[in-house]
């Protein structure tokens, strides 16, 4: 189903946007990736090249805290210590599990991620405009890099945010990247170099587009008349349903995808 909250808004926004005014954010997991794919951080940890203990203290971790990031009815505040834990722990069970830069490689190459229908053809289209592109993503970088070269469309629009894996010169993991990114301070406003804030701020128009509520800070405090929020509404349906058209401009749940909102962009 595809809902479209304002449409008075969607038809004037389509009147003034462009290739040229326009900039778009856009989430990875289950956003770029499909609904059914796992998530970059579970892409790394592959049980054919990783063994079964990361898996499954990841699995641990996810049934404690998962359902934690998709409560509606908590506040940010609330909820980001718990996110941070979280984050926290999962990090540390790279560096406990011995994570090598070809290991990394190795198990996303295992991990059979998918791209939601119609993505690679967006991203195409942006290039081919030279639509400035910014994937913020409170996963992993590393992962985002590797997949998006692996399809044939990273490209020189676009710009990764995220949680990068730094290695040594023989391969072993030494750190991630300083500024831990989560689902709460997904924020180009604090997150990002110049380089890329000096790019987009020359663009009248932002597209957000993701599958949490959160997502939407993603393009930083913006007008709302000058905002196009696009949701994918995976889980949780019923729950969220109200929740997620409350906040985004549209919202798609089940198999929807990105042929169905690419009419309302350029």
């Amino acid at each position: 189903m595809i809902y479209l909250n304002n449409e008075t808004k969607l038809k004037e926004l389509k009147n003034k946007m462009n290739k040229d005014n326009i900039c778009v954010f856009i989430d990875f997991d289950k956003t770029i990736t499909s609904n059914g794919s796992r998530d970059s951080w579970d892409a790394i940890a592959n049980r054919k090249v990783m063994g079964e203990g990361l898996a499954n203290a990841l699995d641990v971790y996810y049934q404690k805290y998962g359902p934690i990031e998709l409560d509606y009815t908590m506040t940010v505040e609330e909820k980001e210590r718990y996110i941070i834990e979280w984050y926290e722990k999962c990090m540390d069970l790279y560096y406990i599990h011995h994570l090598t830069k070809e290991k990394l490689k190795e198990s996303v190459d295992y991990a059979g991620l998918e791209m939601r229908e119609g993505v690679k053809d967006f991203l195409f289209k942006l290039y081919k405009n030279t639509v400035p592109v910014i994937i913020l993503s409170a996963g992993i970088g590393n992962v985002i890099e590797q997949f998006l070269k692996e399809k044939n469309c990273y490209y020189n629009n676009i710009r990764i945010i995220s949680n990068f894996i730094k290695f040594d010169e023989n391969g072993n993991m030494i750190k991630f990247s300083a500024d831990m990114i989560h689902t709460l301070n997904k924020n180009i406003d604090k997150l990002g170099d110049l380089k890329v804030k000096e790019r987009i701020k020359t663009k009248e128009y932002r597209i957000v587009i993701g599958d949490l509520v959160d997502d939407i800070t993603m393009m930083g405090e913006y007008p709302e008349s000058k905002s196009l929020k696009i949701g994918f509404l995976n889980k949780n349906i019923t729950e969220n349903l109200e929740v997620y058209k409350k906040n985004f401009d549209i919202v798609l749940t089940e198999a929807n995808n990105f042929y169905d909102i690419e009419k309302y962009i350029i």
